[in-house]
């Protein structure tokens, strides 16, 4: 987990605008978050929990919203069309 952090508190440290969306488990799925900057360049790694996703951007003084109730931003989309290109 450890890697994890660092990986995710770089990438946050080197971009501005961030927000992070939390992803519940599912089935297939453990729990995630996805840390978005403000061009919609974006991060997903596992997380122990939900609840730690939550705590892990209080923390950082990020906003955080539940995947399932709040839809990924439009930038997100907009910018995975630019990077395919």
């Amino acid at each position: 987990m450890a890697a994890t952090v660092a990986y995710l508190d770089d990438f946050i440290a080197t971009r501005h605008g961030v927000e992070v969306w939390v992803e519940s488990p599912t089935n297939f799925n453990r729990p995630s978050i996805v840390v978005i900057a403000h061009d919609g360049e974006w991060t997903r790694r596992v997380v122990p929990s939900p609840r730690y996703g939550h705590e892990f951007a209080r923390e950082r003084r990020l906003a955080s919203y539940d995947a399932g109730v709040v839809a990924y931003p439009q930038r997100m989309r907009d910018w995975n069309r630019r990077s395919k290109d």
